[in-house]
């Protein structure tokens, strides 16, 4: 007689780290950035989208959340933080710093969006290109076809060539004050149940600098303590 073996156990899903699971999926969620999120908002209203956008600002502050989130609504597309839309293309300058990776894009923008109004480029950490690279990113800036959209992020706007930057629509980023922090995470402790009194909470506020993503990372620190 041979013994039944007993039933596998369904395996967990893995426990998002907390910056991840309260990660913006729209503009209204965005916190402490209004003078970014206003003027966005508008513009899809109004139907204005420019062809090129610098987002500039400290690490942590939101700048490819937003960029993501802004992709999606100006084609219509319902945000999920996993989802991947072809007509929405993330590059990471740090990692693709040539000019034949840029002549790449350049060549594929050509090519008319398969679902949305737009194909939009997110390019994180634009200053990290190189010169000849950048000037061949100039060439597209200058004769952009009509439905491409670049939203570019950097964290040292004054890396980005003047050439780059002056023709794109340039929004600043800032530090979350320290009472917006402190709100915001007060409010997901709670959700999370997580029992931190104020005064411990507003070291972790502290200890952020005004970052959301680092603010949250030691929150996140402080539950498996």
């Amino acid at each position: 007689m041979v013994a039944k073996s007993a039933p596998a156990k369904p395996k967990s899903a893995p426990v998002k780290a907390l910056y991840r699971k309260y990660r913006p999926t729209s503009l209204d969620d965005v916190v402490g950035q209004e003078q970014i999120t206003t003027p966005l908002k508008s513009a899809i209203e109004q139907g204005k989208i420019s062809h090129a956008y610098l987002f500039i600002g400290p690490r942590g502050t939101g700048k490819t959340s937003v960029a993501r989130i802004f992709a999606h609504a100006i084609n219509h597309f319902d945000y999920q933080l996993e989802d991947n839309y072809l007509d929405i293309v993330e590059i990471d300058a740090a990692s693709n710093t040539g000019v034949d990776n840029i002549r790449e894009l350049r060549e594929k923008a050509i090519i008319a969006p398969t679902k949305g109004k737009y194909k939009v480029y997110i390019i994180d950490e634009v200053h990290m290109l190189t010169k000849s690279a950048a000037n061949a990113l100039l060439k597209t800036l200058e004769e952009p076809p009509e439905h491409v959209v670049f939203i570019m992020a950097t964290t040292d706007a004054y890396k980005v060539p003047i050439t780059i930057s002056s023709r794109t629509q340039v929004h600043t980023f800032r530090l979350a004050d320290p009472e917006t922090m402190f709100n915001h995470l007060r409010k997901i402790a709670d959700a999370e149940k997580i029992p931190i009194e104020d005064d411990a909470l507003r070291l972790v506020v502290r200890r952020g600098g005004g970052s959301f993503r680092d603010s949250l990372s030691i929150l996140d620190q402080i539950t498996t303590l």
